[in-house]
C-alpha cells in the first residue's frame, strides 16, 4: 500500500514540475514581451520608473518560479526539500512585494510587520545555515535513520 502511494506521490510532483516549467515559460514570454513593448514606446529605449519597477517584479516572479522548480526537483529525485530553499524563495517573494510597492499606500503598521516578517525569515535563515553543518537530514524515503 505505501508503494503505490509513493508511485502515486511521485506521479503528482512530476505533473507539479511539468505544470510549474509551463508556468516559468509564460512567464519568461510575458517578461519579454513587456521588455519589448516598454522599449519601443517614445522615447525609444527609455523607461520610466514604473516601468522597471514592472520590468523587475516580473524578473524576481520569474526567479521564485525557477527556485520553486529547483525544490520540485530536488523533492521529485531525493524525496527532502531544504528549508533554507524554502525560506530563500521567501526572502525573494517578500523582496519582490518591497520593490514593487509603494510605502504611501500603506499604513505605518503594515510596514512594521513586513519588516518583522524579513527579520524573522533571516533570522530563521541564519540558524538554519549555522546548523546545517551538525544535523543530519532525514528524508521520508531514508527508513534506516539516513545510513
Amino acid at each position: 500500500m505505501i508503494e503505490y502511494l509513493r508511485k502515486f506521490e511521485r506521479v503528482v510532483v512530476a505533473t507539479l514540475i511539468l505544470m510549474l516549467a509551463l508556468v516559468i515559460l509564460l512567464s519568461v514570454v510575458e517578461l519579454g514581451w513587456v521588455l519589448v513593448k516598454d522599449i519601443r514606446k517614445p522615447p525609444i529605449f527609455i523607461l520610466e520608473i514604473h516601468e522597471l519597477l514592472e520590468l523587475f517584479g516580473l524578473f524576481l516572479l520569474v526567479l521564485i518560479g525557477i527556485e520553486l522548480l529547483e525544490t520540485m526537483k530536488k523533492y521529485y529525485n531525493e524525496g527532502r526539500v531544504d528549508l533554507d530553499v524554502i525560506i530563500s524563495v521567501s526572502l525573494i517573494a517578500i523582496g519582490r512585494k518591497i520593490i514593487t510597492m509603494d510605502p504611501k499606500e500603506y499604513d505605518p503598521l503594515t510596514l512594521i510587520g513586513v519588516a518583522a516578517i524579513i527579520f524573522a525569515l533571516i533570522a530563521g535563515y541564519w540558524v538554519i545555515k549555522r546548523t546545517s553543518h551538525s544535523v543530519p537530514r532525514f528524508s521520508h524515503t531514508n527508513q534506516d535513520g539516513g545510513q
